[in-house]
């Protein structure tokens, strides 16, 4: 999924190996607007060659499903087709959508995957960056077209289909996309016999086994600050998958004011908080990347009142005015490395 609202500015990079051994099997590439690797402890059959164009592959394929970019891919076309109307989509994108819609349920709507409207208005999809402020009336417009209540995926032995209430309702995965991808190739790794790996797409990670000293993988939560080598926390995965999501770097100024790519789907703006940051420790990358953004969504208060409810391992940084401050939930705790 070439999500070219991700080039306007250079991505959250929150997560990165740590001490990455000279001896591992590791691929670089593009995707998605931004970087991916992949680091393997174990052979691959067919070695680097064939490790490349596998998961080069299978990236393609992710585009080609749930690109807005691409108009020729599935969520294209479902976008521009008409309402009420059930529309076949394939396994990978329905997982998507499934994990959008119940995430959006969950958070009452700070995570929403037909928020592209907004974000296009406010330049940070397909659409130019705006010459103005959005004005209240055009936001309201946008707000109208926006609701997972107008999405409907309904899955069964014939495969998903999908059909939303309004014709101008406009489905936008690029908050998932991340995760997806990065559960994609792990599933790729796995199906080849490979039980040992690092994946990174951007901020979301999957990890498995130990690096090739034998040591458990580690990952690090980079500074805000983006001072050279520095960052917040190390932690340790345990096999879990990591994603992280952030309003520091993805922004532009307009009106002598400084604009977050984050859209709170509730005010049609872009949030304004002090919350900078947001960690997610799940089983699948996909889980992490639905749940992180909806953090970010809340600012700092809400998303540890929310994280400590529903008992999940978060990590937020936050700005004050003394400097980023580290708040956790007791669950985070274990993955840390002291």
């Amino acid at each position: 999924m070439l999500l070219r609202f991700l080039l306007l500015t250079v991505l959250n990079l929150a997560l990165a190996a740590c001490s990455e051994p000279e001896t591992a099997l590791r691929i670089e590439g593009r995707t998605m607007g931004t970087f991916y690797a992949v680091t393997l402890a174990d052979p691959f059959p067919g070695g680097e060659k064939a490790l490349h164009q596998q998961v080069e592959a299978r990236l393609a394929q992710i585009s080609q499903e749930i690109s807005t970019y691409d108009p020729n891919s599935v969520l294209s076309r479902f976008n521009r087709s008409p309402a009420n109307t059930p529309f076949p989509i394939p396994a990978l994108m329905a997982r998507a959508v499934a994990q959008g819609i119940t995430a959006g349920q969950t958070t009452h709507g700070l995570l929403d995957v037909t928020v592209g409207p907004l974000v296009n208005l406010w330049g940070f999809g397909p659409d130019k960056r705006p010459q103005h402020t959005p004005s209240d009336a055009e936001i309201a417009a946008a707000r109208a077209r926006v609701g997972i209540d107008k999405l409907h995926l309904t899955q069964g032995k014939e495969g998903a289909l999908l059909s939303k209430s309004r014709t101008d309702l406009y489905l936008d995965l690029s908050t998932l996309g991340e995760g997806v991808g990065a559960d994609a190739i792990a599933e790729l790794l796995e199906q080849s016999g490979v039980h040992h790996y690092l994946v990174e797409i951007a901020g979301a990670v999957r990890s498995k086994g130990h690096n090739p000293n034998g040591a458990p993988w580690r990952i690090a939560i980079v500074d805000p600050s983006d001072k050279p080598g520095a960052f917040q926390a190390v932690v340790a995965p345990k096999e879990m998958a990591v994603s992280t999501a952030g309003s520091y770097r993805n922004y532009y100024e307009l009106d002598g004011k400084r604009y977050s790519h984050i859209i709170n789907p509730r005010t049609g703006k872009p949030i304004t908080h002090r919350l900078v940051s947001a960690t997610v420790i799940l089983p699948t990358a996909l889980e992490a990347d639905a749940y992180d953004t909806a953090l970010m969504v809340m600012g700092p208060e809400q998303a540890l009142t929310f994280a400590q409810k529903n008992r999940l391992a978060v990590y937020l940084i936050v700005k004050t005015d003394r400097g980023f401050e580290a708040r956790y939930t007791p669950q985070f705790t274990p993955y840390l490395v002291q």
